[in-house]
C-alpha cells in the first residue's frame, strides 16, 4: 500500500509530505520503502491566520470554521500534488495529521486536543480516502495523544534480542516542542515524552527581532554570535513542567509568544538580540540532556537518533552534545535510513496503514500502560470517508519496521529548511 503522509507542525513552516510504500510480511515486520518527501509552502496570508490563531490568541468560533476549511483545502492540494511529484501518480491513501491549534492539558493530563483541516475537504482534492485525527482516540483513552511518533521509533529502533549489551537508544525529535522516545530491546516496554521547547521560543525570538522577514535561526548563526545569560536561563528553567513526570506532553498553550518576556519579567530580568536567541537555544540543549539524565533509563543511553528541523541547526547539537554524556553518540536519522526533515510525515504515513488495517498506533510502554500513557492499545484515526477500503485484516502481530534501502527522492522545495 502506498500512502502519502502530510503534516505540519507547530512551527506553521511549512506542509510536509511523504509518500511510503508500506507491507506487512507474515513474520510481523513491517516494510517501509521511502519513495520520497518534498515540503510545501503555506500560502502567506494563511499562514498569518493560523500564526493569529494560537495561544495566547482567543478566537471565534467563526475563525475556527474558515481555518478548518482552508487548511483542509491546502492539506488536500498539498497531497494532491505529493500524489504526482512522490508517487507517480499512484497513491492508496492519504493519512493527515492536520494543523494543532490547541492542546488541552491540565495539569499532568490531557483533556482534549484540536487539529484543523477538514478531511472531507483533502479526500475530496487528493481524490484518495484520507485517514485523520490521529490523536483523539488516544486522549479518550487516558493518553497524553502525544508524542504519537514512539511506535514508530519502538518498532524501528529496538535492539535485537541478542544485543544484551546495548544501551537503550533515545529518538529525540527537535520540531517546535522537543520530544523523546526511549527505546530498548525488541518487545520491551517504551517510554515517550515532550521534553520542553524545541524550537518554538527560538524562532519566535528571531521573528521578533528580523521584524518578520527569518522565520528561524539559519545554521544557529545568531546563537554563535550571542552570549548565553546565566541569569535569564537559570530563570528559564524554573519552568515546573521539567520536573513532571513522563508520560506528558505540552505545547504552545504554555511556551506562548509571551512566555519568555513573561517569565524573564518576574524575575526583574530583560534579554533581546543575540544573546537571547543563544539563552533560548541554550534552553533547548539543556532540557532535553536534563530530562533524559532524570527521566530516562539509570545507566543513561548509547545514542540519541536525532530527527526534525532542530538537526540542522549545528549550534544546537552542539550544545547538545556538551551537556549529553560523553558516551552518548548523537546521530542524524538520516545515517539510520530514515530523512530527518521528513521524519514527522512518513509516522503519519506509518500510522495511516496501521489504522486502516485496525492495529494498534500507540506503543507498550510501562505499568500496563501504552507509552502515550493510554490505559489499553489504541487504532488511532478516522477514514474519511466512511466506506471500509478493501483491505485484509493483518494476519499477525507487528513487531518491526525495516525500512528498505533504497536511495529515497527529494524533491526540492521553494523554502529552506527551518530550525
Amino acid at each position: 500500500m502506498i500512502v502519502i503522509g502530510v503534516s505540519s507542525g507547530t512551527s506553521v513552516d511549512a506542509i510536509d509530505a511523504a509518500a511510503a510504500d508500506l507491507a506487512l510480511r507474515p513474520d510481523g515486520t513491517l516494510h517501509l520503502r521511502p519513495l520520497g518527501h518534498t515540503e510545501y509552502p503555506w500560502p502567506d496570508a494563511l499562514r498569518r491566520r493560523i500564526l493569529a490563531a494560537l495561544p495566547p490568541a482567543a478566537v471565534d468560533l467563526g475563525e475556527v470554521c474558515e481555518l478548518d476549511t482552508l487548511v483542509g483545502q491546502e492539506l488536500g492540494a498539498a497531497a494532491r500534488r505529493a500524489v504526482d511529484d512522490l508517487a507517480g501518480g499512484d497513491a492508496d491513501l492519504v493519512a493527515s495529521h492536520g494543523q494543532t491549534l490547541h492542546h488541552w492539558v491540565v495539569g499532568n493530563r490531557t483533556r482534549g486536543t484540536l487539529q484543523l483541516g477538514s478531511a472531507a475537504w483533502i479526500a475530496e482534492r487528493a481524490r484518495r480516502p484520507v485517514v485523520s485525527d490521529f490523536r483523539v482516540a488516544d486522549v479518550a483513552a487516558g493518553g497524553q495523544g502525544a508524542p504519537l511518533v514512539s511506535i514508530l521509533d519502538a518498532l524501528w529502533l529496538a535492539s535485537d534480542d541478542a544485543d544484551h549489551g546495548a544501551r537503550p537508544t533515545a529518538a529525540l525529535n527537535i520540531g517546535g516542542i522537543a520530544n523523546v522516545t526511549v527505546v530498548g530491546r525488541l518487545d520491551e516496554p517504551v517510554l515517550g515524552w515532550d521534553t520542553g521547547p524545541g524550537n518554538c521560543l527560538v524562532d519566535g525570538a528571531v521573528q521578533r527581532l528580523s521584524g518578520g522577514r527569518d522565520g528561524f535561526d539559519r545554521d544557529g548563526l545568531l546563537a554563535a554570535s550571542g552570549t548565553v545569560d546565566d541569569a535569564a536561563l537559570a530563570a528559564l528553567l524554573e519552568e515546573p513542567y521539567y520536573g513532571q513526570a513522563p508520560p506528558k506532553s505540552t505545547g504552545r498553550e504554555l511556551f506562548d509568544g509571551e512566555y519568555v518576556a513573561g517569565r524573564l519579567a518576574a524575575r526583574g530580568l530583560r534579554l533581546d538580540g543575540a544573546d537571547l536567541v543563544a539563552t533560548l537555544t541554550e534552553l533547548t540543549a539543556v532540557t532535553i540532556a536534563r530530562s533524559l539524565a532524570e527521566h530516562g533509563p539509570a545507566g543513561g543511553v548509547g545514542r540519541v537518533v536525532v530527527s526534525g528541523g532542530g538537526a540542522r541547526n549545528p549550534v544546537l547539537l552542539d550544545r547538545l552534545r556538551a551537556h549529553l554524556p560523553a558516551d552518548t553518540a548523537v546521530v542524524p536519522a538520516d545515517d539510520l535510513g530514515l530523512p530527518s526533515d521528513a521524519k514527522e510525515a512518513y509516522l503519519f504515513a506509518l500510522l495511516g496503514f496501521l489504522g486502516v488495517h485496525g492495529v494498534a498506533g500507540t506503543a507498550r510502554g510501562p505499568h500496563r500502560r501504552q507509552a502515550t500513557g493510554a490505559r489499553r492499545p489504541v487504532v488511532l484515526g478516522s477514514l474519511t470517508p466512511p466506506t471500509p477500503l478493501d483491505l485484509p485484516a493483518a494476519g499477525t502481530t507487528v513487531r518491526r519496521l525495516v525500512l528498505a534501502n533504497t536511495p529515497h527522492a527529494v524533491v526540492p522545495s521553494s523554502r529552506g529548511t527551518s530550525s
